[in-house]
């Protein structure tokens, strides 16, 4: 794999332009970096295979969807052994409410961000599942009021 420090300026403005819009043309992109569309599309291509560019994806308003409730759970298990760990990993990645887990060094041992309808459907969420989960000792959840930041973009200088 390449390594971050030797991307050259093209291919870090590359990646910029993908972030903010994985939809545009090799065309679109060729043209916004100065590069004619064979060697732009050849970049593209090698950064893909190289593992820089993950995936291509639409970001959908959660709450246009009807998610308007966002959650940040932190589980605590109450056996550390790996095997522990593995299953609640597993299970929380059959979770389609689970936008993203964290491993945590520290008091708790995950973080969790949750999607939902509305605060009725987390408790459900919450009592029917998290916490019926094998090993978990507590879960502190938080509700998000209000969403200042978010963003998918990472600052490639």
């Amino acid at each position: 794999m390449k390594a971050a420090h030797n991307l050259d300026r093209f291919e870090k403005k590359i990646l910029r332009l993908l972030q903010q819009d994985g939809s545009l043309s090799n065309a679109a992109i060729a043209e916004k970096v100065g590069l004619s569309p064979s060697p732009c599309w050849r970049r593209i291509d090698r950064l893909q295979k190289e593992g820089f560019i993950k995936r291509r994806v639409a970001l959908i308003d959660r709450k246009l969807v009807g998610l308007n409730t966002q959650v940040f759970a932190q589980v605590k298990l109450n056996a550390h052994g790996r095997a522990n760990l593995d299953e609640f990993s597993e299970a929380i990645r059959a979770f389609p409410e689970v936008l993203e887990c964290y491993v945590l060094m520290g008091p708790v041992d995950f973080l969790l961000r949750v999607v939902a309808p509305d605060i009725e459907a987390y408790e459900r969420f919450f009592f029917d599942r998290l916490s019926q989960l094998s090993g978990v000792q507590e879960v502190n959840s938080t509700i998000a009021l209000s969403e200042i930041k978010s963003t998918t973009c990472l600052p490639i200088t």
